[in-house]
């Protein structure tokens, strides 16, 4: 039994259970952010079919209702093992709705995975810390708009920003945030060390980061491309309502 746990703790040290998924508008203007939530959308709904907790860490939403940046909390058994090939700039050719001649619009969101280890390796220094308090505004009770619960951390020597506002409590939003930021600095570090030994790996899936288009969604064709791994998949509304099932068993070995 001793066994058994040390190898479910080691495992859960390689794939944690859980994630900070966070999307970002790119290229597009107003169809990027809507884009942006499309996408969150379509994690959330694959969430919920999977059976892990989704919840909102921070949103910044724009007037048209999209996302200029937006991050969230995921739990449950498999949730890094399996959406951690999601990292990458992720683009969608479509016609909007505000375009009357028909033209095809090119716009581009981000998205970064980020793992929750328990055993997290960065100690911060609080003296490399700015902190910010603010209300979370948005929707909520009334407490919401009265107390500064939101919270912003800065770490000085990267610049990596960190927003929490849904929690409760200045506590619960700095720990939160606190935690995500450890997550960042880890994958900063993860990412330096991979490109170092790049040359020397065979597997080059996995290895992208967030300014790498990996997929591009074209909505005319019903047509969704992963371009690492040069495959097609159609029914894109199908997919878009959380069915990624077989895209994501597609980067499994």
């Amino acid at each position: 039994q001793m066994e058994e746990i040390l190898k479910e703790e080691e495992v859960e040290e390689e794939f944690p259970n859980e994630i900070v998924l966070e999307v970002r508008a790119g290229v597009g203007g107003d169809e990027a952010a809507l884009f942006a939530k499309n996408l969150a959308d379509m994690y959330k709904r694959y969430a919920e079919k999977r059976g892990w907790s989704f919840s909102v860490v921070d949103e910044s939403e724009t007037s048209v209702g999209g996302y200029k940046e937006a991050s969230f909390e995921l739990r449950g058994r498999g949730v890094y093992k399996d959406l951690r090939f999601e990292t990458g700039v992720h683009r969608i050719q479509r016609v909007p709705e505000t375009e009357k001649s028909g033209r095809i619009h090119t716009s581009t969101a981000s998205v970064a995975i980020l793992p929750m280890r328990k055993n997290t390796k960065f100690e911060i220094n609080p003296a490399d810390l700015e902190v910010e308090f603010s209300r979370s505004g948005g929707k909520g009770g009334q407490n919401v708009n009265k107390v500064e619960t939101a919270v912003r951390l800065t770490h000085k020597p990267t610049g990596l920003v960190v927003r929490s506002t849904a929690e409760r409590s200045q506590s619960a939003n700095k720990e939160k945030a606190l935690g995500i930021l450890s997550a960042k600095l880890e994958e900063i570090h993860r990412a330096e060390e991979a490109r170092k030994y790049a040359a020397e790996r065979k597997e080059q899936v996995g290895n992208v980061d967030r300014s790498e288009k990996i997929r591009t969604y074209n909505i005319l064709q019903d047509r969704i491309t992963d371009h690492r791994i040069k495959k097609n998949w159609h029914n894109i509304e199908s997919i878009m309502a959380g069915n990624i099932q077989d895209i994501v068993d597609s980067f499994q070995n």
